[in-house]
């Protein structure tokens, strides 16, 4: 194993994970699942759902696994106890992140309360000057609105641009403004100066002048909160005679630590390293169990069983922190490699949502027969990474499709230096098509994951679209986000895949190791004659 920046452990904290690592010991294969066949047997979906639970009753405490917060460090002490006590030395990188964390709120308090969604209905100020933080309730003000504004010239609207304008103004209110001829600070300091505790400034209303925008400009000396909305919440808000609403700015930006869990074989060549890696943060507020504890666990279960293997080559398991914050913990991992370490890792494969609830069995397109990736993108080797998983599949009579070899996810740093890669995906928020559901079942025109980065993405089922869940289980068995059958397929896809580069990754980067080949095959077909048995 390279030499990496490790976490400290306080003594205290070493015999707690010892003790721990005791009391919730796995269950250990005896045998040594040296094989395809043996270790897919090992790795079932009961192991993998333990590990769900887990990490579930982690989000239930702390709320839940976002880097940076209680509850990934609490992931990655579960990790690293269930890695320990199947015998390996896992080694905890740490790195630093840029913080953020946005508690901005904008509640219609009365008549019909309503509670308006950040990022979605409105956006806080991003002023060159400073966002001002803080809260205000008071009542609705509009100021000299056009609506509807469809029929206007664009950039027509003069609200809140002149002192004028606020005459009458009630001192305490909050002032609702439409954007127009001048700037968003403009019209925040006039409010401000009349009297008003908070801003909010819709969008005009003619096509293109709807959706949401960052409000930018100087507004020095701004001290009240201000946020911007669509024109179709601005219009609502005005429509509602005598509202009262609540405004809030709230955020933290700073610098925190998350951390990167490494695991490696006892044995193997490390001179021709297998990688195989899995996020293991969730997006604030939420559990993130299917993205991505789903790949987390099925990766976890699969290094637990491997243990006893003796692979031709060192296989390197990774659970990354602060994916969701933009592939941070592969992207510092990847960045402390020395070129001569970049050499030595064979091929890295990387599984993120592999348990979506309206699944589809996706492959990473390694050879680009979609044409999706633009020449040069995609590394050599990659399509005979695809190749093994396309074998799986057809040794097990399953459907599968191509998705997009794009680096979205945490095989993107270890593309951009030339290591082959490939991957699983079950689909995140795109929609199931009429010819997918001919294949896998599933509500067609519904997301894959109707629960992506929301809160619902949970074992509990809390929070879910009860209509829409309830016909995916005319087709699924699901527990809460998770789609158990493709869980289970892609548990053993995982298994399958790691077990196979373990012993051979000849196809790949034309490496033979001396010692028994279970081989990786050279064609979709040569697998699935070689491991369907």
């Amino acid at each position: 194993m390279q030499n990496r920046t490790r976490r400290v452990w306080s003594v205290a904290t070493i015999a707690a994970l010892a003790a721990a690592a005791l009391a919730a010991t796995p269950a250990y294969a005896a045998p040594n699942n040296n094989s395809v066949k043996k270790l897919t047997k090992a790795v079932t979906v009961e192991g993998v759902l333990d590990h769900l639970e887990a990490l579930q009753d982690i989000a239930d405490e702390h709320g839940d696994r976002a880097a940076g917060r209680d509850g990934y460090e609490a992931s990655v002490d579960y990790v690293v106890e269930q890695l320990q006590g199947a015998g390996y030395t896992p080694e905890v990188q740490e790195f630093e992140f840029p913080y953020f964390e946005e508690n901005s709120e904008l509640i219609r308090v009365s008549p019909i309360p309503t509670t308006f969604v950040n990022g979605i209905d409105f956006l806080r100020n991003t002023f060159d000057s400073g966002t001002p933080e803080g809260t205000a309730t008071g009542a609705l003000r509009p100021v000299d609105l056009v609506i509807p504004a469809a029929a206007l010239p664009a950039n027509s609207n003069t609200s809140g641009c002149e002192a004028a304008d606020f005459a009458g103004f009630t001192p305490g209110a909050i002032a609702l403004m439409q954007r127009g001829t001048c700037g968003f600070a403009v019209k925040a300091l006039n409010a401000q100066a009349a009297g008003a505790t908070g801003v909010i400034i819709m969008n005009e209303g003619q096509p293109g002048r709807t959706g949401l925008l960052n409000m930018i400009g100087d507004a020095t000396g701004l001290t009240i909160p201000a946020v911007f909305v669509t024109s179709a919440v601005g219009e609502n808000l005005a429509s509602t005679p005598g509202a009262t609403v609540t405004v809030t700015v709230e955020f933290t930006a700073e610098t925190r630590v998350a951390y990167n869990v490494i695991a490696e074989t006892a044995t193997g060549n490390d001179a021709n390293t297998v990688m195989a890696g899995a996020h293991l943060d969730s997006v604030q507020d939420g559990a993130g169990i299917n993205d991505n504890g789903s790949g987390s666990a099925a990766l976890l279960e699969t290094a637990i069983q491997m243990q006893k293997v003796k692979p031709n080559n060192t296989v390197r398991f990774a659970w990354w922190g602060a994916e969701e914050e933009g592939l941070l913990g592969s992207e510092y991992y990847v960045e402390q490699l020395t070129e001569a370490e970049i050499a030595q890792i064979a091929l890295y494969v990387n599984f993120d949502m592999i348990g979506s609830p309206n699944y589809m069995f996706g492959v990473y397109d390694g050879d680009n027969s979609s044409g999706t990736a633009q020449p040069g993108f995609i590394p050599p080797g990659s399509a005979e990474i695809e190749d093994v998983f396309e074998g799986f599949y057809e040794s097990r009579g399953l459907p599968y499709q191509d998705t997009e070899f794009s680096g979205r996810s945490d095989y993107g740093p270890f593309i951009a230096v030339g290591i082959p890669a490939g991957g699983l995906f079950t689909g995140a928020e795109g929609v199931k098509t009429a010819d997918e559901a001919a294949l896998y079942g599933g509500v067609i025109g519904a997301s894959y994951d109707p629960c992506y980065h929301q809160f619902c993405d949970n074992l509990r089922g809390d929070g879910q679209n009860v209509a829409l869940y309830d016909q995916l289980r005319l087709d699924y068995d699901l527990v809460g986000n998770v789609n158990v059958f493709a869980l289970d397929v892609n548990a053993d896809a995982v298994a399958t895949a790691v077990i196979t580069f373990a012993y051979d990754t000849s196809t790949v980067n034309g490496v033979r190791v001396p010692g028994k080949s279970h081989g990786a095959g050279k064609s979709a077909d040569a697998f699935k004659n070689r491991f369907q048995s």
